[in-house]
């Protein structure tokens, strides 16, 4: 898979760039691609999200609708954001979204965080996501697939702010916490890594095939 280093995008912007991107994909003329990125401060929801879920009107952020599974969830500097658009046809059967929650946790666990991914109970709202031992969410996970191609991805919370998260309704689930590797380095008395070892940890785990 190539990793595309992007910066700081508008998420209006990316999510133009990601039509081109996906297209690129399904004709071939493009490989796997993961690209990461962060986005200025800004919450997305999908199709399904409830209005009671969303930031009031005296909110000085705004609220964009999006094309992905999930429900609202903040995207902001702090925050790193990777997007995956990959054919899943050459890849073959297997759970795209296991997958992507493993490698995380995988990459996380050579930075010094012991993270875990989630069973939804029948019923619940989504669990899908990346989570602390004791019930914390540290990476939401939104993709879609159409025709094959993979488009969104997830948002790892490196050192945002996590007051954000106080406005809204994070992923329908009303009474989770929300956590970042900031957060768990003190708690643990270990250093934050540097930005550049987070990424590469994640597209190292994340480059290899599900």
């Amino acid at each position: 898979m190539q990793r595309v280093d992007l910066g700081e995008v508008p998420y209006d912007d990316a999510m133009r760039r990601m039509a081109d991107w996906v297209a690129e994909r399904r004709a071939g003329t493009a490989p796997d691609r993961l690209f990461l990125l962060s986005h200025p401060a800004v919450i997305t929801y999908g199709h399904t999200t409830p209005v009671t879920d969303l930031p009031g009107s005296l909110s000085d952020i705004p609220a964009v609708l999006a094309d992905r599974g999930g429900h609202a969830t903040y995207h902001g500097p702090g925050q790193l954001i990777g997007y995956l658009v990959l054919d899943l046809h050459e890849r073959g059967p297997g759970d795209i979204v296991r997958w992507l929650e493993n490698g995380l946790i995988a990459a996380l666990a050579d930075l010094g965080f012991t993270a875990v991914r989630r069973d939804t109970p029948k019923g619940s709202p989504s669990l899908v996501g990346v989570w602390t031992p004791d019930g914390r969410k540290l990476v939401s996970i939104g993709m879609r697939i159409r025709g094959g191609v993979t488009s969104h991805g997830f948002a790892l919370n490196i050192d945002p702010d996590l007051s954000v998260f106080d406005t809204f309704v994070a992923c329908s689930l009303d009474d989770v916490a929300m956590t970042s590797l900031r957060q768990l380095s003190a708690q643990q008395g270990i250093p934050l890594p540097p930005e550049a070892e987070i990424l590469d940890a994640i597209a190292l785990h994340l480059g290899k095939q599900p």
